[in-house]
């Protein structure tokens, strides 16, 4: 096991974190208390439930009503694409050759 100081770590972190995740075992002291590094497996719903105590039935409800409102706001014309590729109607139109050449004599 490769055992740094918080000071040590912190200099090269994303390659103790990269060796971690190949399998080393690497630990950070700091006082009297030495943490492990190691990659952790993170599912969905255990996410929801854990950080947020949300239960499997709770995230069903609100995946449901966040999909109505979008889909009524969508329908009124109240919903903004993110990503100009989503509404082709917000894609910048580009400038014909001609006049950008008119607009460069000027």
């Amino acid at each position: 096991m490769k055992t740094l100081t918080v000071t040590e770590a912190r200099k090269n972190l994303s390659s103790w974190i990269r060796r971690a995740g190949a399998g080393e075992e690497i630990a950070i002291i700091d006082g009297a208390r030495i943490y492990a590094i190691r990659p952790v497996n993170v599912i969905a719903a255990d996410y929801a439930l854990h950080e947020y105590g949300a239960t499997p039935a709770e995230v069903d409800a609100a995946v449901a009503r966040t999909r109505r409102e979008i889909a009524a706001e969508r329908a009124a014309g109240q919903l903004t694409a993110v990503f100009p590729d989503e509404n082709p109607a917000n894609v910048p139109r580009r400038r014909s050759a001609g006049r950008i050449a008119a607009k460069r004599a000027r």
